[in-house]
């Protein structure tokens, strides 16, 4: 496929140095773009040219891309409709992505997981319970590691769980074997044209699936519901709604609907080890996801060991009385507005980052309701008080603001007294201050454990 021809990579991240050791060891040659400098790569950058690659770095290195270019492989994160991209397309390049060419490549059926808020715990509650029934799980997408180079090592016995975001999926000609969408809410808005392109790139997850495939649905939010109108052999769960057909509860235990009548009980929610009503709707997602696959046996294990995902309500440590949590993972206001809902009490809420250009209006009634005192930090800082304080039940709530992270936590331990919650949940990307929120939440866990 790719033997002897000129294949461009652009944008040398995590997830495309195997693609570019793979396509060496085919026989490509292969040319990298990015906008990091020589120095920002450092010791990779004379691994790969040791290799063969031939690099373009810097501000114009789209710019350089070669007209003779046969195939072209793009990093998630850089649109599709560059005017240097768009040139290429028109000049003959075929233009694709590490992941699809995974897809193109892997024998093993595919699990997919997309959505705005609790991607990554569904995808790990799916690897967990397809272990804990025997099958060999590789776990990869936005999670995990790079899965192309392990391609070859797997056969249609395996199982292969990903999680895909809408950059991953915004151009993305092939579906899995299961799709699941756990909600579409406002997201991303600042790389995405519009909400409507948002909800189209989620769509891709489904679009190009097989006939036998599944396609499982949140039957409780709007945007997905909408979404079955599009797709073929859907399977839908709620939390609050009485289905006819799909996964949905009767009292408190998670049930399999079929007709009107209940076909299967599953699991009763009160086994659930992982706090919160919203992590009730991820175990719907990935019961729906792996019926037929696995026995309740293996869900209900699951449920009663399974401690959690870092960085989504993580607990990190109680000291004078304080209960601490990092829930870094939360960059959008509907995901911190599940974690506030996961606790009894009003909490100490560490707010604020990076502006994906999303409103914050509903969720100011939410802080109102929900938080005893408000630390903000990062660029949102400003809109989001406004939204709090422009909400119909705003009655005073005491907000303090940082420049400085540290001090931002150290002033919640400040302000906590013996029995209050803390927790980090930004309703915000982490862009301004950090690299990603893995980075967020461990500096905030550093912090915190530093406390005496």
């Amino acid at each position: 496929m790719v033997n002897g021809r000129l294949t461009a990579v652009v944008g040398v991240g995590v997830s495309n140095l195997p693609l570019v050791k793979m396509l060496i060891e085919n026989g490509a040659k292969v040319a990298a773009y990015d906008k990091k400098s020589k120095e920002e790569f450092g010791t990779l950058y004379d691994e790969l040219k040791k290799l063969g690659v031939e690099f373009h770095l810097g501000e114009n290195y789209l710019s350089e891309i070669s007209e003779d270019t046969e195939i072209l492989f793009k990093t998630p994160g850089i649109r599709y409709d560059k005017p240097e991209l768009l040139k290429a397309k028109e000049r003959g390049t075929v233009i694709t992505s590490e992941m699809e060419m995974f897809f193109k490549l892997c024998p093993a059926p595919i699990i997919a997981v997309t959505g705005s808020d609790g991607k990554t715990t569904t995808t790990t509650l799916i690897t967990e319970i397809l272990k804990q029934d025997g099958y060999n799980c590789y776990v990869g997408g936005n999670i995990g590691k790079p899965l192309l180079n392990e391609a070859y090592k797997m056969n249609s016995e395996d199982r292969v769980v990903l999680e895909l975001s809408s950059f991953q999926l915004h151009t993305m000609e092939v579906s899995p074997s299961v799709a699941v969408v756990t909600n579409v809410t406002p997201n991303h808005l600042d790389w995405h044209t519009d909400f409507e392109e948002y909800k189209n790139s989620k769509k891709n997850i489904f679009k190009f699936m097989n006939d036998g495939g599944r396609v499982v649905l949140n039957f409780d939010n709007d945007n997905t519901r909408e979404f079955a109108i599009d797709a073929k052999n859907v399977m839908f769960f709620s939390r609050q709604s009485d289905l006819e057909n799909g996964v949905c509860l009767n009292g408190d235990n998670i049930v399999i609907k079929k007709d009107g009548n209940i076909a299967e009980e599953i699991l009763n929610i009160n086994e659930i080890a992982i706090p919160g009503l919203h992590n009730v709707e991820n175990y719907m997602a990935a019961i729906a996801a792996t019926y037929g696959m696995v026995s309740s046996d293996s869900v209900r294990e699951v449920a009663r060991n399974f401690g959690g995902v870092e960085h989504r309500i993580e607990f990190v440590r109680t000291l004078d009385g304080v209960k601490y949590y990092n829930d870094s993972i939360a960059s959008s206001p509907a995901r911190t507005t599940a974690g506030l809902l996961s606790f009894k009490d009003k909490v100490i809420l560490i707010a604020g980052g990076y502006d994906k250009k999303i409103p914050f209006d509903d969720f100011g009634a939410v802080v109102n309701n929900h938080v005893k005192k408000l630390i903000l930090v990062g660029k949102t800082s400003d809109k989001i008080e406004s939204a709090v304080k422009n909400a119909e039940n705003y009655s005073g709530l005491e907000i303090l603001k940082f420049s400085d992270f540290k001090e931002a936590v150290e002033g919640a331990r400040k302000e906590a007294e013996s029995g209050d919650t803390v927790i980090l949940s930004p309703a915000c990307a982490s862009f301004d201050l950090f690299k990603n929120f893995e980075e967020r939440g461990n500096t905030f866990k550093e912090i915190v454990n530093s406390f005496k």
